[in-house]
């Protein structure tokens, strides 16, 4: 085995080598490439992205990325389009082929029957001279000097280069819909991204009779007994016109123990904490869980969307982790 330095060195080169050549596409974005971004804005279809090999792998990564944030998109396989596949792409999308070299026989196979069908070419191409550059309609240069492998041969910044690019299209067309995180969450319903993104207190929230709330000026005996009935260590505290302006914990009762207090017939006024921390019914759960772990508490009061300082729900923090909610 090689020292440690030198296996470093090869390493650290090969980053330098593929950060070099994404770098060097910044200079080649021109009038080519809001062309690109415009034709694909407008199309009514999808996005159909192919190539083979290595740019097959980089075409599939695209696809999922167009997807996901707006653009319509899959992934064609050359080989299968020539044989009865291309059957999936209609006039109203736009190919998008990658290729490095720009000679692949199973894309430059499709181009006659795609000119048949009217629908344009865009091409991510590592020699703009190709006979697929001649074929598409609009050709993005991600050419590269040289790949990071030592015999030039391996697909390596030249595929970083081509899917850097694939990302550059799919960011500038996300902007230009306006795309928003709710909108990103209805396409990743799965998994935790899905789960922050598109889960609100509201539909975790502790509500009507499982809410604990006493009135103000209530004795302390029946803030204990609400403690005890609803089972999650606090009740909020309203006044007369409904707006939250307390709330005591079993904390705060396990101190005033402590204390020697004697709570019998004692106001809750007298023990509760002003202006307990609370949130809006349409924010998202993840904030919440931010909020308590920030504050160092367990449970947020949910108020009403309009202002009224109205509490309608209480969210715990055992309830937002159980829904599979992270930061």
């Amino acid at each position: 085995m090689k020292p440690p330095a030198d296996i470093l060195r090869i390493g650290r080169r090969v980053l330098q080598m593929e950060s070099d050549a994404v770098a060097a596409l910044i200079d080649k974005l021109d009038d080519a490439f809001v062309a690109a971004v415009d034709l694909i804005y407008h199309c009514a279809g999808r996005v159909v992205v192919a190539g083979s090999g290595k740019s097959g792998q980089i075409s599939r990564k695209i696809a999922g990325t167009l997807a996901s944030t707006g653009t319509p998109a899959l992934y064609l396989h050359p080989g299968d389009a020539l044989h009865g596949d291309l059957g999936m792409v209609a006039a109203s999308d736009v190919f998008l082929a990658v290729s490095n070299r720009g000679e692949t026989e199973d894309l430059l196979g499709l181009m006659p029957s795609l000119e048949a069908l009217q629908v344009p070419v865009v091409a991510i191409l590592g020699k703009t001279d190709s006979s697929l550059g001649a074929a598409a309609r609009i050709v993005l240069d991600a050419g590269v000097e040289r790949e990071a492998c030592p015999m030039d041969l391996a697909p390596t910044t030249s595929s970083t280069a081509a899917l850097a690019m694939g990302d550059a299209l799919a960011m500038a067309l996300l902007d230009l819909r306006d795309f928003k995180p709710e909108d990103f969450a209805r396409y990743h319903p799965g998994g935790t991204l899905g789960r922050n993104l598109l889960t609100t207190v509201a539909s975790l929230m502790h509500a009507g009779a499982d809410l604990p709330l006493v009135e103000a000026g209530s004795a302390m005996e029946q803030a204990i007994a609400t403690i005890t009935a609803k089972g999650l260590g606090i009740t909020g505290v309203v006044d007369g016109t409904g707006r939250l302006v307390g709330a005591i914990t079993d904390g705060d009762l396990r101190r005033a123990i402590q204390n020697g207090d004697d709570l019998r017939g004692a106001p809750v006024d007298r023990y509760m904490s002003a202006e307990p921390k609370h949130i809006g019914q349409s924010a998202l759960a993840v904030t919440a869980l931010a909020a308590m772990e920030d504050h160092a508490i367990t449970a947020l009061f949910v108020t009403a969307d309009d202002d009224s300082g109205s509490p309608v729900g209480l969210v715990h923090i055992h309830d937002i982790l159980r829904s599979g909610i992270r930061r």
